[in-house]
């Protein structure tokens, strides 16, 4: 595709809202498994250390 400025791309061709909103609710939820995934592992460190 073709777009003729940073305001059609970002426009999706209408469905910028739901392309935008996807991409941001995968990087919050990676962000959130990383987070948790990093507590675990602290949490088995400091049981595996008693």
């Amino acid at each position: 595709m073709y777009w003729k400025s940073l305001d059609d791309f970002l426009a999706m061709g209408g469905y910028g809202l739901y392309v935008w909103g996807s991409f941001g609710m995968v990087v919050l939820v990676l962000a959130a498994e990383l987070w948790a995934l990093r507590q675990r592992r602290k949490a088995l460190a400091s049981e595996i250390d008693e």
